[in-house]
Order: structure tokens, then sequence, then C-alpha cells
């Protein structure tokens, strides 16, 4: 079964963030990725922002 993934630490901040959610479907790591992001880095829940972060979701596994 193919996982997405997404990884902070390929996506440079001021907080340093090494974070790396993972799921079985697009959906559900967006859901986790918006929460993270909300929560963690102080975005807005916003359609761009959504349409950001799903943009960076990768297929796979982070790296180790």
């Amino acid at each position: 079964m193919t996982r997405y993934y997404i990884d902070c630490r390929e996506h440079p901040s001021d907080i340093h963030c090494t974070v790396a959610l993972s799921a079985d479907t697009p959906e559900e790591l967006l859901e986790a990725v918006i929460q993270h992001v909300v929560q963690a880095h102080g975005y807005e829940d916003t359609p761009a922002v959504r349409a950001e972060m799903e943009s960076a979701l990768k297929e796979g596994n982070p790296a180790s």
C-alpha cells in the first residue's frame, strides 16, 4: 500500500521543525498537516494554505 508523507525538515522555518507526518491516504494526511501547521507554525486554515500543503505531499516514507 502506498503511504503519503510530508517532512517539515524539507520546508525550513523559523522554529526549525523536525516533524514528519505520514498516512495511508492524502486526505487523511492533509487533515493532520493542517492541524500541525495551524498549531505549531501559526498558519490559518485557508484554501490557499490547504492547496500549498496538498501540493507538498509526497508518496513514500520520510527519510530517517
